[in-house]
């Protein structure tokens, strides 16, 4: 509990730092205001409040030590960028752009980013639902029924393995739109593990369990809703979270084929006109999306599987 508060003590050190540091040093670049900046350091630190709150009971785990390393690391590198960017000038003038100028694309694109990120999660949504639903389904099946489990595994063995952008160019030129083409990747990179990992979670089910159902004359409905379902439950809400973060990868790759919207458009379209202010502005928001589709995918396995 000391370390923490020394720690908290030099976070807060590192904070006023990095606010005397924007507010009174000068520039020696043109940058846009320091109001964006403050107001994201403001939202920072409010969450890191509210992260430490949250965890102040669980001091045997280490949250608050990892609460306080994490902040202080994102000051330290704040400050770093700070000085050596818009203070200085010693970084690149275009590869490292100003803290200001990047934060600051958050106020001047707001909107386009909002819409991107609606945009992109549409699409993520379709293709993850669609993919867990038919890779679930099938996969149930083909571990049920002994001669398609042999015949379909080694060939879900092969391509679960394969990352579905390789395929983005065959889809986009076989799909009507571009949209449906970023759609079917996430389908496809959903599918093809979760078709296998339900062949193998069937196939590993209880002989004692199968033989009584056999004997029971139990009909297939039955089977899967009372006996095979509550058994994969767990599994199937453990590779959802996996599957929803390595799928919105998948959908930052294919949206930069010919799609024009979405945060993988924004990021695709700013790298063709060189402005990597919105580039970092686009990577913030994915860190940010993907951080809170993990937070969302934990709580719900969490609450679903409180009875397992």
């Amino acid at each position: 509990m000391r370390h923490v508060k020394r720690m908290l003590i030099i976070s807060h050190v590192l904070l006023a730092a990095l606010v005397a540091i924007i507010l009174f040093m000068p520039d020696t670049r043109k940058v846009y205001p320091s109001t964006a900046l403050l107001v994201a350091v403001a939202i920072i630190e409010g969450l890191f409040l509210l992260a430490l709150w949250r965890s102040k009971n669980r001091i045997r785990e280490g949250l608050p030590v990892g609460c306080v390393d994490i902040i202080s690391f994102a000051w330290m590198l704040l400050i770093i960028w700070e000085v050596m960017s818009t203070k200085l000038g010693l970084a690149h003038n275009v590869l490292i752009p100003s803290p200001e100028n990047v934060f600051h694309v958050f106020v001047r694109s707001g909107k386009e980013l909002a819409f991107g990120v609606y945009s992109s999660l549409t699409l993520l949504l379709s293709g993850y639902i669609l993919g867990m639903f038919f890779g679930a389904a099938l996969g149930i099946i083909c571990g049920w029924v002994p001669r398609l489990r042999v015949m379909f595994y080694p060939i879900a063995n092969v391509l679960a393995p394969i990352p579905s952008v390789i395929f983005t160019p065959f889809l986009v030129i076989l799909m009507p739109t571009y949209r449906l083409a970023a759609v079917m990747v996430i389908l496809l990179g959903v599918f093809w593990p979760q078709f296998l990992n339900m062949i193998l979670r069937v196939g590993s089910l209880p002989k004692a369990i199968i033989d009584n159902a056999r004997v029971l004359k139990v009909g297939y409905i039955t089977m899967i809703t009372k006996v095979i379902f509550p058994f994969i439950v767990p599994d199937l809400l453990k590779g959802m979270r996996v599957s929803l973060t390595t799928g919105f990868l998948m959908l930052m790759y294919a949206e930069s084929f010919g799609t024009k919207s979405g945060i993988g458009y924004f990021i695709s379209n700013a790298n063709v006109f060189a402005n990597y202010a919105n580039i970092l502005a686009g990577i913030i928001v994915c860190g940010i999306v993907v951080t809170i589709l993990n937070y969302g995918t934990a709580w719900l396995q969490e609450k679903l599987t409180t009875w397992h």
